[in-house]
């Protein structure tokens, strides 16, 4: 099962070069290990950020565009591979796995291991280990005593956050991930996904009649569903569903959804909960829909949401520089769309256009491509108006005739600010390149490290090991029982509930898919028991913990 890692000791010159290209000196504003207290007291936090689908290019523009220096600039320590076990180029969800449980996966694949294995320099994984779950950080946090917090701007079920807290063979299964989240007992989760946790029509409601909202209550949670009942929430339970789906953009919030919070208002919330546990805590924070605005070819969109990233990067390291004990880590999981600061506008006069040739225009949008596009009446009559709030103001005849005739309206704006404002893109897909590293406090990872690194180096700050974490909290139930003795099936009377059962003589055990709980029936009776850890299906073979094991006979 274990892998081979290649890490670079210290800023290789890919990671000088990362540095270098910083578009404000941050010298003076860089935060020195200096400054974060060197005596290790206990307990240690870990507050793991990503920003999914941030490019470099992406963040040095939106470094222009803001005008000074990102919080992150201060903590930027080195480079990040990000290819899967199959491909140069990740997806998020075998991206999420390899932040999270320090394996690298498959496409679509959540907290599983992989099936195919075939980039250079990865050790292949045994065919009966094939889409085992294994451990994430969070996981291992939570045996640890540890309090655990998972927040997103996209729906808490999507393939970042799920690689923190749940395993599926695919990332669009969004039923099982959510049962999953509610069942692991995350002290903090805040997001979207809300149409998840409850049966209905909609693309992503529940089809199993579970209502994952009333579990919720079962389990003492403070259900919230907008910002001030977030910020006065008192509990140290708290489930914050602030969407249908996603959250809007930081950029379009004031306009479109004033009632939901800001990331750097989820990240501060979560971590002032979380520190009331004696234990510490790992907290897991993602900006998701940098990914969405660089798969649209937004550049507004991607600016908006860095910066709503950076100010909850700024929350988590002052946290980090008072406590002393917090390792923080930001990053983003992939590269998107190609992007470019310069396109063909700017292939023979580059060295002598201005910073304000690229910004300039793009100060001009008061909305994303999306915000934007809510905002048109149904008969396109406030076209003009609409493309303004883009920053398309003074159209040409041309550039209106093209809007006015558009079947895709937001493709079309988006290339028309990208032209006006020299930016370049490739594609509208993720890219393979390395990505910047920031990371603050004691045992922080540095220079060009492998992102499977990443999930290592927070469980060893932890202190705990992955791989023994998995070795006892997903081991395969049909041998295990018939190890003991008994007679196993799986009950798919229900195919959106199964169940495994175990039987001997008159004992018969019954242990539900996604869920932290084991049913024993006998003569005398039925008991049921919650355990720390959730039974995990993997479409061939059902997995169970050591604690389960533990409390049959």
């Amino acid at each position: 099962m274990r892998q081979i890692s290649r890490k670079v000791a210290g800023l290789t010159l890919a990671g000088a070069v990362a540095v270098s290209s910083i578009g404000f000196t941050a010298a003076n504003h860089g935060v020195t290990e200096a400054e974060a207290k060197t005596k290790k007291k206990e307990p240690t936090n870990v507050i793991m950020m990503v920003m999914d689908g941030a490019s470099d290019d992406a963040v040095t523009l939106s470094r222009w565009y803001k005008g000074s220096n990102l919080a992150m600039d201060g903590i930027l320590s080195g480079g990040v591979k990000t290819y899967s076990a199959e491909s140069a180029i990740t997806d998020s969800a075998p991206a999420a796995t390899a932040l999270a449980t320090g394996h690298k996966s498959n496409d679509k694949f959540v907290g599983v291991l992989p099936s195919i294995v075939n980039s250079p320099g990865l050790s292949q994984v045994k065919s009966e280990d094939a889409q085992r779950p294994v451990a994430n950080v969070l996981e291992g946090a939570k045996q640890q005593g540890k309090a655990t917090g998972l927040i997103s701007t996209s729906e808490i079920q999507h393939a970042t956050p799920a690689g923190f807290s749940a395993h599926v063979t695919h990332r669009s299964n969004y039923e099982d991930i959510a049962e999953q989240q509610v069942y692991q007992n995350i002290d903090v989760v805040l997001g979207g996904g809300k149409e998840s946790l409850s049966p209905g029509s909609t693309k992503n409601a529940r089809k199993d009649g579970e209502n994952l909202t009333d579990v919720l209550k079962e389990k003492n949670y403070d259900i919230v569903e907008n910002r001030d009942d977030l910020l006065n929430s008192k509990s140290k339970k708290i489930w914050g569903s602030f969407a249908p789906s996603a959250l809007a953009y930081d950029m379009d919030r004031a306009t479109t959804k004033p009632s939901e919070p800001t990331l750097a208002e989820m990240t501060d919330k979560a971590i002032k909960t979380l520190n009331k546990d004696k234990d510490g805590f790992f907290l897991f924070v993602e900006g998701s829909k940098v990914d969405w605005a660089a798969h649209a070819n937004d550049s507004i969109g991607m600016i908006s949401d860095i910066l709503a990233f950076d100010d909850a990067v700024k929350k988590a390291v002052e946290f980090a520089k008072k406590d002393g004990n917090t390792m923080v880590i930001a990053v983003t999981d992939h590269g998107n769309s190609g992007i470019t600061i310069g396109n063909a506008n700017t292939s023979s006069t580059y060295p002598s256009v201005p910073v304000s040739a690229y910004i300039a225009p793009l100060k001009k949008a008061k909305m994303t491509v999306e915000g934007a596009l809510s905002q048109l009446k149904s008969d396109k009559s406030n076209l003009k108006e609409v493309a303004a709030l883009y920053g398309l103001d003074d159209l040409t005849s041309e550039e209106l005739a093209t809007l006015t005739a558009s079947k895709n309206i937001a493709a079309d704006m988006v290339k028309m600010l990208a032209n006006r404002a020299n930016i370049g893109f490739t594609t509208t897909g993720h890219t393979g390149e390395d990505v910047f590293l920031y990371s603050y406090g004691p045992s922080k990872p540095t220079g060009l490290v492998e992102n499977t690194d990443l999930a290592k180096s927070m469980a060893k700050f932890m202190n705990f090991n992955l791989n023994k974490v998995t070795d006892s909290m997903y081991l395969n139930a049909d041998q295990a029982f018939k190890k003991k003795g008994y007679s196993t099936r799986i009950d798919q009377t229900d195919k959106n509930n199964l169940v495994f059962v175990a039987t001997k003589r008159d004992q018969t055990i019954e242990i539900p898919v996604n869920k932290n709980i084991v049913i024993q029936k006998t003569k005398k009776g039925q008991t049921k028991q919650e355990v720390k850890t959730i039974n995990i299906y993997n479409g061939k073979d059902f997995y169970v913990s050591n604690e389960v094991l533990k409390i049959v006979k």
